[in-house]
């Protein structure tokens, strides 16, 4: 067994047939099922079910597929190694909450292609559940989430300390009316935000339980919804001034421990750190870590 029987073995795992995988690598398919075959020879197991649609993995299979995956990930790895020689260059993939990307990242990133042209660099925005998968599939570099994170394979260090606010319907004078019960609804992006995760506990320990929610892919589409009426959502407090500013929204501080939050970096603990990464990290360290 060596890598190119992974590979072959990831690619047809990957896309359910001989063919299609032969296809990707630029092969016959012949070649695609003899490596196969002499796979499953040396292993002593069928890796796969073959069936009019194509295969499916066995138990054996299914516990061989990490580690085929890891195998590629690893000849990647070390290419780039031997090509990094300390310049910063080559795809960069950072991972961000959209909150973080708003107010704190695009200074940083526009320093950042100035300051490096030859890196490529890629922000993609979603919630902490999100990122973190994005991160621990290699999938991304790095990314700003809600912290506190605790992973075996993670390692975090603090990038912004922020407060968290209320925002409710104009009108609404105080942050105990805005989390009355009665017919509390909470305006949230989707499962797996963190601030969402913050509402709900904070309603908690008010004694709601459960409240009715409405979900929205947007920070706008949220302060249009909380502005129409329709609940309440906890969003960081810098925000307040962009829907402050049109009398959008009634915005309702929280007792500090209630209110402050972290956002971490978050990376992977045995990846190789990239010259480009390197760089990128080095540049947000310099910037405060408490927001203004």
């Amino acid at each position: 067994m060596d890598t190119t029987d992974l590979r072959v073995f990831e690619a047809v795992a990957r896309l359910g047939g001989m063919g299609r995988a032969a296809a990707e690598l630029h092969t016959v398919q012949s070649n695609v099922t003899a490596r196969i075959r002499a796979l499953e020879a040396e292993l002593g197991v069928p890796l796969f079910d073959r069936h009019a649609r194509g295969v499916t993995l066995t138990p054996a299979g299914r516990r061989l597929l990490p580690y085929a995956e890891r195998a590629q990930r690893l000849v990647a790895e070390a290419a780039a190694a031997a090509r990094d020689d300390g310049v910063p260059r080559g795809p960069l993939a950072i991972g961000s909450l959209e909150t973080t990307a708003a107010m704190h990242l695009a200074p940083m990133l526009a320093a950042y292609a100035r300051a490096f042209p030859e890196v490529d660099l890629v922000l993609r925005t979603g919630t902490t559940r999100e990122m973190v998968e994005e991160v621990l599939a290699e999938r991304v570099d790095g990314a700003f989430v809600c912290g506190p994170v605790e992973h075996a394979d993670l390692a975090t260090e603090l990038a912004y300390r922020e407060e968290l606010a209320l925002m409710a319907a104009p009108g609404i004078r105080d942050a105990a009316s805005a989390l009355a019960p009665e017919g509390m609804r909470i305006i949230v992006l989707r499962a797996g935000c963190s601030y969402r995760q913050r509402l709900e506990a904070l309603l908690a320990r008010r004694g709601v339980v459960g409240p009715r929610m409405l979900e929205f892919g947007t920070l706008e589409a949220i302060f249009g919804a909380v502005e129409a009426g329709l609940g309440v959502t906890l969003l960081p407090a810098r925000l307040v001034p962009r829907v402050l500013a049109a009398g959008r929204l009634a915005v309702h501080r929280l007792p500090p421990a209630e209110a402050m939050v972290e956002t971490v970096f978050v990376r992977r603990r045995e990846a190789r750190l990239s010259s480009a990464l390197a760089a990128f990290l080095d540049q947000a360290r310099r910037r405060p870590a408490v927001a203004a």
